[in-house]
């Protein structure tokens, strides 16, 4: 019975290969279209948005030290390194005391401002200009640390895949699931992620564009879910599973522990 519920898995993992291969052209063609329809959004989100961005910038410079906007590296597409843009909502400098670490809830190092702008995501509105520049989407995975992306090949597996494609400003984990505060919760965004690269489309796109703007408004999960037929959390993780689990038998990937990943996890100080 087990062995015909594994077989039952595999052969529904190989037709959802079998689909991703078949429409390699169709895809091809869609990323050229997402690219100019991003660029025309993001202009006109830029244009519209500039007034809240240039609000932000004056109550993070009269209320504390520092500059308004930091440039911070992340890895892009294939690797490739650019700085991201983001609105400061730590105090600044604040790694030389705490290091490297993730953001956890009601970290001291958040201004008060900096509340305001990270529940509202306007922390988040320069980077636009990100996707202006060809660095990033407006929907895909979230950019992480280059130094922290080979720590996290290594212990979470098929990670390297999310390089596949252009970082985004949102996407499907980033409004599925909260911050990243240990390696499981990273292999939860990493499922996430491969089922976006997996059905890519333009309909997907704006579902979680507009997901997106539920979230701002404070629409709730099940609420936002149900409406735009959103995959379910659990699905999306038993894809990943069951992937990992064909793929158990590869010999070059080790699950190994990393001392960087473990006590205190060291990753983005701005949380994706």
């Amino acid at each position: 019975m087990v062995n015909e519920l594994v077989c039952a898995e595999r052969r529904e993992l190989r037709g959802r290969v079998e689909k991703r291969t078949s429409s390699v052209g169709e895809r091809n063609l869609y990323s050229w279209i997402k690219a100019l329809a991003e660029f025309c959004l993001a202009s006109a989100l830029l244009v519209v948005t500039l007034p809240l961005i240039l609000a932000a910038i004056v109550a993070v410079k009269m209320t504390s030290r520092g500059p308004a906007i930091y440039a911070q590296l992340r890895s892009g597409r294939n690797g490739r390194p650019f700085f991201v843009l983001k609105i400061r909502s730590m105090t600044h400098n604040c790694e030389a005391q705490s290091g490297i670490c993730w953001s956890t809830k009601g970290d001291p190092r958040v201004t008060p401002v900096g509340r305001f702008l990270r529940a509202s995501h306007i922390d988040e509105l320069p980077q636009l200009w990100n996707v202006l520049r060809g660095d990033m989407s407006l929907v895909g995975p979230r950019p992480e640390r280059p130094e922290f992306v080979t720590t996290l090949k290594k212990v979470v597996q098929r990670y390297g895949e999310r390089l596949s494609v252009r970082p985004g400003l949102t996407g499907l984990a980033q409004i599925q699931l909260p911050p990243d505060t240990d390696v499981d919760s990273v292999r939860r965004k990493i499922a996430h992620d491969l089922y976006y690269l997996e059905n890519l489309s333009f309909w997907l796109d704006v579902r979680l564009l507009t997901a997106t703007l539920f979230l701002i408004l404070g629409i709730p999960y099940s609420i936002r879910r149900a409406l735009l037929a959103l995959p379910e959390r659990e699905k999306v993780e038993r894809i990943y599973r069951l992937s990992i689990r064909v793929k158990s038998d590869d010999s070059d990937f080790k699950e190994a522990s990393s001392p960087i990943l473990n006590g205190n996890p060291v990753v983005s100080l701005e949380p994706a």
